[in-house]
């Protein structure tokens, strides 16, 4: 059974808390950039869940939360697991390969854009107009990102890197929509641990046959880039919202998390001196504005981003 918190955070821990989360996410962007270079994706993933397991099998049960998965929440396990962790992970991973980190981050939260289309055509949601300007506004931001001034067409690697993290957005929300409809018989958190493993599970097998025994130069400074992965940008982060998701407005966190890739792409700039060109400010203002002016949709986007809401009956509840 969960275990309740007596109370929530008060109201400066609970945004204090959100901001390092908000900055862990930003981070792991870039960590995951610096990692992929020395490490192939799928074994940058594999560890990184690997880690992230390890991590949340404590939390979890120093919180009494460690649990076995109930029979009714096996479809979203394996959903989440391989839809967002497996597919999503490691498609962006590869597409860091080839892609700047700032146009990458973009590129991946372009994700609600198709959240919305995505729960009018299988859930049945009609969006309202402002929904649908929001996607409209949205797709334009995308469409600047590929003007021919910008965006070389005949560069194979840039199309395979654009291409893959776009492919990663869209099974992010195919993922979204799936927990959007799952009916919970356990909390998102208590599955977290099982899903980062299960995850891991199957990253190390598919590594193993495509990829071959890991031969990785290991370095203090690739071993901390694993480590803040692991712990900062997955299991504490995944733990640290799920405290905030009880403290903090839904509407607080949905347009917080809209600062994740603003953030992510300042680090860009200070951690890998890339350069902000005008085209992807004005594409990501264009895209986050079309997220933000949408954000009255029945899935929130603390729900979206996060996954991690301590209450079962939240999803209940939006349905109504």
């Amino acid at each position: 059974m969960d275990r309740p918190e007596a109370h929530p955070l008060s109201s400066k821990l609970a945004v204090l808390l959100f901001a390092l989360v908000v900055l862990s996410w930003a981070l792991t962007w870039t960590v995951t950039k610096f990692i992929v270079v020395q490490v192939t994706p799928l074994w940058a993933i594999a560890i990184r869940c690997a880690i992230a397991s390890v991590a949340l099998f404590f939390i979890q049960l120093v919180r009494g939360q460690l649990i076995l998965p109930k029979l009714g929440d096996l479809p979203v396990l394996l959903t989440v697991s391989v839809l967002h962790m497996v597919a999503f992970s490691t498609l962006v991973a590869l597409g860091l390969k080839f892609v700047p980190l700032g146009r990458s981050i973009v590129l991946g939260y372009t994700t609600p854009l198709w959240v919305a289309p995505g729960a009018w055509l299988f859930l049945k949601e009609r969006p309202t107009l402002r929904q649908l300007g929001g996607i409209v506004l949205g797709l334009i931001g995308l469409a600047l990102m590929f003007n021919p001034r910008d965006f070389k067409s005949d560069n194979t690697d840039a199309l395979l890197g654009n291409g893959v993290i776009l492919i990663a957005a869209f099974f992010w929300a195919a993922n979204i929509l799936y927990v959007r409809a799952h009916r919970w018989v356990s909390t998102p958190f208590q599955l977290l641990f099982w899903q980062t493993f299960l995850a891991g599970c199957v990253l190390v097998t598919l590594a193993i046959t495509l990829d071959g025994v890991p031969h990785i130069s290991w370095s203090v400074k690739l071993a901390a880039a694993f480590l803040f992965s692991g712990l900062c940008g997955t299991a504490l982060a995944y733990w640290a919202m799920s405290m905030v998701n009880r403290s903090l407005p839904a509407t607080t966190t949905s347009l917080g998390l809209l600062a994740t890739p603003v953030v992510g792409v300042v680090c860009s700039v200070i951690g890998l001196g890339e350069t902000i060109t005008a085209s992807l400010a004005i594409s990501m203002i264009t895209i986050l504005g079309g997220i933000a002016l949408g954000l009255p949709l029945r899935i929130n986007l603390s729900s979206r981003f996060a996954s991690v809401s301590q209450n079962p009956g939240a999803g209940e509840r939006l349905r109504r």
